[in-house]
Parts: C-alpha cells; sequence; structure tokens
C-alpha cells in the first residue's frame, strides 16, 4: 500500500511515513538492505494509543516511495518484550539483518532489557520476517550506577570496532548515555559511561532539567567530528538535544558545542541512519490535539540530512530525494497571495524583515513566518490554532546575514521549518473547516518559490 493513499481524515500527512491506522511513536532501526530504505517504528496495531506497542515496517527504493509492511516486532507472552518491543536501532551482522531492541516485561518499572531479532531471510529484500532470540543479550543496567531508567540501544562502528550506546538516568536525576563494547552482538560488555549531565557542554545546551537521556545517536560528521543526539526525559517526553564534539580515546565523548535539535514542540526521538556520505535522521512527530475520534496518531518526519557546521553547529536540510515529491511545475514563482495546497514544499529567501502568512482564520488572524536576517530570527506564530498547552511564537536565532532562506515543507498537519542549514521546527498545526490556506508576502525583495506535492511516478 503506498503511503500517498488519500487520508480519511484531512489533518493526516499523505507522504511522511505513518501506520494505515493505530497508534505510532518513536522511529527505529533506519536501514539500508539491498538497495531498499527500511524504516521501521513504535506501533500499536489496535488503536490510537500508547499500549501494546510492536514495531511497524515500511520501506522505500528511494525516500519517496514507501510501501508498508507486515508489523516485523510483536510482544512474546512470557518473554522479555512481552509488555512491549520498545525502541532501538538494526544492524547487518555478518550478512543478517538484526534489530537490537528494548524489551519491556510485564514488571517494568523504567529498566528495559536489550533483546535481538534476527530477519529469517536476509536473501528477502524486503524483510517481512523476524525471528527474536528468546532471552535477551543484556539483562538489566549495570550493578552499582542506581539507574533507574535503561532503554533504547545504538549500535555504531568505531575505530574497527563495535559499540553500543544505552539512554539512562540516575536516581538521583542525572541523565547519561551508557556505553558497551558488542563486536559479538550476543556478548555485551559495559565499558563505563560515555557522557552524562554534568558535563559543562551538556548543561550549558541542556540546562538541568531532563532526568534522563532517551533515544542516543551518534553519527560521523566526517574530519574527525562526531554529533550525539539525545531526547531529554523529565517524567515524560520533552524536547531533542545535541552536542557535537570529538570521540576521543576509550571511546569517550568530548563535547564543544549544543544546543536543541528542533525549536518545534512536536518532535521528539529521532533515529539516525549512518550511510557512507551522509547521516539521514528522522523524528517522531505526536499530536498536539485531543485524540478524539480519530483512528490515527503520530507520524514520521521528512527525512532530514544532518551533519556539523564548521563552528560546532548542527547542519540540517531535507533529504534530496523529497524533490521527487514536488509537481512538475510550481504553483508560486513570486510574492503575491496565492491559495495553497494541503501539502506543499515552499522555499521563501529574505534579504529584509518578511512576513509570510500561510493560514487564515474567520475572524482574521494568520499562521505567519517573520524572516529578519538583519536581527538574525525566524518567527513562527500559530497563536490563533490553540494547543493542550500554551503556544507563544517560537523565536529562533540564526546567523545574521545580507540573505534568509527559509524552506518550508507542509503534509496535513505536519509543519517542518528548515531555516537555512541552521536549525529546524517541527509543529503540529490542525486547519479547521473555515480556515483559508492562502500563501501572503509582505516585504521587499522576497523571492518565494513553491510547489504542491504530488505522489511520485516512478522512473
Amino acid at each position: 500500500m503506498s503511503l500517498a493513499a488519500p487520508p480519511q481524515d484531512p489533518h493526516a500527512p499523505r507522504f511522511r511515513v505513518r501506520p494505515p491506522a493505530h497508534w505510532m511513536n518513536d522511529p527505529n532501526g533506519p536501514f539500508r538492505w539491498r538497495g531498499r530504505y527500511h524504516l521501521f517504528y513504535q506501533h500499536n496495531p489496535d488503536a490510537p494509543v500508547h499500549a501494546n506497542v510492536h514495531w511497524g515496517h515500511a520501506s522505500s527504493p528511494d525516500l519517496a516511495h514507501w510501501e508498508h509492511h507486515p508489523v516485523a516486532l510483536t510482544p512474546i507472552p512470557g518473554g522479555p518484550d512481552e509488555a512491549g518491543c520498545w525502541s532501538g536501532c538494526t544492524v547487518d551482522d555478518g550478512g543478517v539483518p538484526t534489530a537490537v531492541y528494548t524489551g519491556v516485561d510485564r514488571h517494568h518499572a523504567g529498566l528495559g532489557t536489550i533483546c535481538l531479532a534476527r530477519a529469517a531471510d536476509p536473501d528477502d529484500p524486503l524483510l517481512t520476517e523476524w525471528v527474536p532470540l528468546p532471552a535477551p543479550v543484556v539483562a538489566g543496567p549495570p550493578e552499582g550506577l542506581d539507574v533507574v531508567m535503561f532503554r533504547d540501544p545504538f549500535v555504531f562502528r568505531h575505530e574497527g570496532r563495535r559499540r553500543a550506546l544505552v539512554g539512562a538516568g540516575h536516581a538521583d536525576g542525572t541523565p547519561s548515555v551508557l556505553l558497551y563494547d558488542c563486536d559479538d552482538l550476543t556478548d555485551w560488555r559495559f565499558a563505563g559511561v560515555l557522557l552524562d549531565g554534568h558535563d559543562p557542554a551538556a548543561r550549558a545546551a541542556f540546562g538541568d532539567r531532563a532526568t534522563g537521556w532517551e533515544c542516543p545517536q551518534l553519527y560521523a560528521a566526517g574530519g574527525g567530528e562526531w554529533a550525539l543526539v539525545v531526547s531529554l526525559w523529565d517524567g515524560r517526553p520533552w524536547t531533542t538535544g545535541y552536542l557535537t564534539g570529538r570521540l576521543e580515546a576509550g571511546p569517550r565523548f568530548s563535547a564543544r558545542a549544543g544546543g536543541r535539535l528542533d525549536h518545534g514542540r512536536d518532535f521528539y526521538a529521532p533515529a539516525v541512519l549512518q550511510e557512507p556520505d551522509r547521516a539521514l535522521m528522522w523524528g517522531w512527530s505526536w499530536e498536539a490535539r485531543e485524540q478524539g475520534d480519530a483512528d490515527w496518531a503520530g507520524v514520521l518526519t521528512a527525512p532530514r540530512v544532518v551533519g556539523v557546521h564548521p563552528d560546532g553547529a548542527l547542519r540540517v536540510s531535507p533529504a534530496p530525494e523529497l524533490d521527487r515529491l514536488r509537481a512538475d511545475e510550481p504553483f508560486v514563482t513570486a510574492p503575491g497571495p496565492t491559495p495553497l495546497p494541503a501539502a506543499y514544499d515552499l522555499t521563501v529567501s529574505a534579504r529584509a524583515r518578511t512576513t509570510v502568512s500561510l493560514l487564515r482564520s474567520a475572524s482574521g488572524a494568520e499562521l505567519t513566518v517573520v524572516l529578519d536576517p538583519q536581527e538574525g530570527t525566524v518567527t513562527l506564530d500559530r497563536d490563533a490554532w490553540p494547543r493542550q498547552e500554551a503556544a507563544a511564537p517560537v523565536v529562533v536565532p540564526v546567523p545574521r546575514g545580507a540573505e534568509l532562506t527559509v524552506r518550508v515543507l507542509v503534509d496535513g498537519s505536519l509543519y517542518e521549518l528548515f531555516l537555512g542549514d541552521r536549525a529546524t521546527v517541527t509543529e503540529r498545526v490542525y486547519q479547521r473547516a473555515d480556515d483559508v490556506r492562502q500563501l501572503d508576502v509582505a516585504g521587499s525583495g522576497a523571492a518565494v518559490t513553491g510547489w504542491e506535492l504530488v505522489p511520485p511516478t516512478r522512473g
């Protein structure tokens, strides 16, 4: 089934990965195998609520055409994952695709186990069948650290060895990332704490609100530079952050810079795929509305290419493969009132303060993006579209310059803003029946180009 099938709910994105119905949260195990991208995700196949967590599965030859597959991982009664197959990664283990994931049993109190499942047929490019190992490879956190949160393994390679990160939180409220050696995926050995919340760069970037770091991810950005990505947990999902630096001997992570990974309020638990020449990232965008009668909840963001700037800041941009979703001709090439489709890809470049309006309510209120290259800010104001929590404008600092470019990807209720290649803002906005989607640009000298998103054709 194509992911571009028309949704029953107008708020439902058509071009981003989500199951046909029911609950989705964290992306898991992005993986490339036999010429296809595979993307797994937390999924309740029975209801649009967070419970009964399985691994859903979709794949694509090109990051534009996505196809649904049967559920990959299912909780096993009496097994280490009987209460849920939670987050993890997927790796090539000697020619066998292997899922490395968090198992949660019925006694779950914050401490998961690390479990494995292997592809039943490595020659199957769709990887439609998975066989779990009967026992976890890590039964719980290492002794002596007073760990009260333990989950989300991420396997990577460094200096010819295979290692893994696990997200953790300690009884005294300190978040950390634990490090394991796992050259043999069935034999994990604790190798220490990679980084914790006492690190000066981490405190400067994140503050001290988080009590646990979930879903740690690590990618190499070239030139010896690495980026560590964590999801900040403070008793519930809060936000995401990144640190850039170097992997020193041990390894230990020596951080030099960091900040918010995404400045919006609807982005969490990103997962990274390291490719030879780039790193790709997907995040989970949760619902910012009461669930009501909708039969679905949650969507994954567009794939993002992530790297590191020379100053240590995050580099991020939409994957170029997303251009395949553009219609043959743009629907707008200059400022001026223009109707907007339900899904579009819009680029605005400004040399002076410019206000871009994307949505207007019956009362005349507008959803706006303000670009100010001289001040070095981008401001998203969606105050007229209230949410469960306060919706003050999102103001993001960017480098000052002669010109500022913002790319806006909208798919149903999912809004993704790329501020140059320096920052992103992910928000959910639920259009009402009497709202009007219309582009208006106020400011001198702005350049505008936009394409409607359409189901891609192969070839």
